[in-house]
């Protein structure tokens, strides 16, 4: 922890974390008995935690008495379900998350934003290597020619992780490509930063016996499947017998209890299969824990513009994950794009996270292939405080409607002004894209969804706050952080 722990000495910190593995400990063993004790530790521990508000405290003690007490609530189930995962992972799981991540990271960006005027990310997407053993239809890594393929090695992962951590950032995501065609360096990776949380965006072919055996020996990798539906949903993008494949990877982790989740992307073509309570409940049978839920983007010359979602069915996902999932389903959804209410808009550009390409350029997001700085030639601080992350962080929010935060998918102006701002240039080393045939794109989609989206967000709680700042005469931009 050393110098790097900042406004938070380590005194505290090992304080905090006793109390944090104490009270892990006693829900694991009894949660019903232990529940309002470990709730009183909450409350007196986060005096010591900078980074915890009092409104945070206040959904957790709502939480814990509307919902974990029940034990017929879906999200008593899933608390369920995560103790009766392998305890060493769990542990390992809540000291890097809540200690590591929230408490010791949370204060170290605040205090590196402060001081050098710049973002510093709460996780860090890379990409190990552009290669893929499959050729999923819409992806940009299936247009990279073999004989092309870009790869960090693992001296630059490495380095990556080391400066992240002194700058607070605890979780690294791995994306390409297939990230798990370099298991073998992520291994490494997780045996070295004991500290951190792994993850990765997987199509699940490669969770062989063996990987899943050394993923429950480092217990600090957690995987999301890459999964589009039931098998023909699923195999019609990814191709034939990939369904089987992913299915199987989950069965090798739900057999050695450990946790995992899935990533889901929803197309226009996919949706109907996507949303279904058959689908959903059929992850929750397979074990899945956490969501993501994405929307199909056409980043790339020549991405099928016709897979984009409709604006109903943009609409149809805000609904059916407030109104029945996260109501009925035992499983943490997280629904970007629509999500943005929560988040303040936008969490690209090193707000909350940023991406960084198999080639080392440093991007703002995982589907903006642009780029001014690169991790061989500069610092990971120097990067964050490149002209177009500048420009990032100057314009976010990029819409005062929090169901618009994409500055591409919702506000495709935004996207062209922050990068000829900047001076970016396209980071896609096959067929660059200029950003202005890119935006063009998503225009007619977004005009639509500002429309659609309008109505959402004036009824949402937070759209009603927002209204109410307005009516004071205040400015609410800038209110979510």
């Amino acid at each position: 922890m050393g110098e790097s722990m900042g406004v938070l000495d380590s005194v505290k910190a090992k304080a905090i974390e006793a109390v944090v593995l104490k009270g892990t400990d006693m829900l694991i063993d009894d949660f019903d008995g232990n529940l309002p004790k470990v709730l009183d530790m909450v409350n007196k521990l986060s005096g010591m935690a900078d980074s915890t508000t009092d409104h945070q405290r206040d959904l957790l003690n709502k939480f814990s008495h509307e919902y974990f007490m029940d034990p017929e609530n879906n999200w008593r189930i899933l608390i369920d379900k995560v103790r009766g995962l392998d305890r060493e992972t769990v542990e390992l799981f809540v000291k890097n998350f809540f200690v590591n991540s929230v408490v010791i990271g949370g204060n170290r960006q605040r205090e590196v934003n402060a001081k050098e005027d710049c973002n510093c990310p709460w996780a860090i997407l890379m990409d190990p290597t552009t290669a893929c053993n499959l050729h999923c239809t819409g992806c940009w890594a299936a247009n990279y020619e073999d004989k092309k393929h870009k790869s960090l090695t693992y001296d630059e992962l490495d380095s990556v992780i080391s400066q992240g951590k002194e700058l607070g950032t605890y979780v690294y995501l791995f994306t390409g490509g297939e990230p798990m065609v370099r298991w073998a360096d992520l291994y490494k990776l997780c045996k070295k930063h004991r500290d951190c949380i792994f993850s990765a965006f997987t199509n699940g072919t490669l969770v062989t016996d063996q990987v899943a055996d050394q993923i429950a020996e480092v217990k600090n990798f957690i995987p999301a499947f890459s999964i589009e539906g039931f098998e023909e949903a699923t195999d019609g993008r990814r191709g034939k017998g990939t369904f089987e494949r992913v299915t199987a990877g989950m069965d090798r982790l739900k057999e050695r209890n450990l946790p995992f989740g899935t990533s889901i992307c929803y197309t226009r073509e996919n949706f109907d299969s996507i949303t279904s309570d058959e689908f959903i409940d059929f992850l929750v049978d397979k074990g899945v824990l956490f969501s993501w839920i994405f929307t199909y983007m056409p980043v790339g010359v020549g991405a099928p513009v016709e897979l984009m979602a409709t604006d109903e069915q943009r609409a149809g996902m805000y609904h059916v994950v407030r109104e029945n999932w996260r109501q009925t389903k035992p499983i943490f959804f997280a629904d970007f794009w629509n999500d943005g209410e929560y988040t303040g808009g936008c969490i690209a550009g090193a707000r909350r996270y940023l991406h960084i390409n198999a080639g080392g350029d440093v991007e703002p997001c995982a589907f903006i292939h642009y780029s001014d700085c690169n991790i061989r030639e500069k610092s990971l601080l120097e990067c964050y405080k490149s002209p177009l992350f500048k420009a990032y962080r100057a314009h976010q929010p990029f819409n005062k409607n929090m169901l618009r935060p994409c500055p591409l998918l919702d506000n495709p102006g935004a996207l062209a002004t922050v990068v000829t701002e900047s001076g970016a240039h396209s980071t896609d080393y096959t067929r660059p894209e200029d950003v202005f045939e890119l935006c063009r794109k998503t225009v007619p989609t977004a005009e639509k969804w500002a429309v659609t989206s309008q109505g959402l967000w004036d009824n949402s709680p937070k759209g009603k706050w927002v209204a109410e700042l307005e009516a004071e005469g205040k400015d609410p931009i800038g209110w979510a952080d």
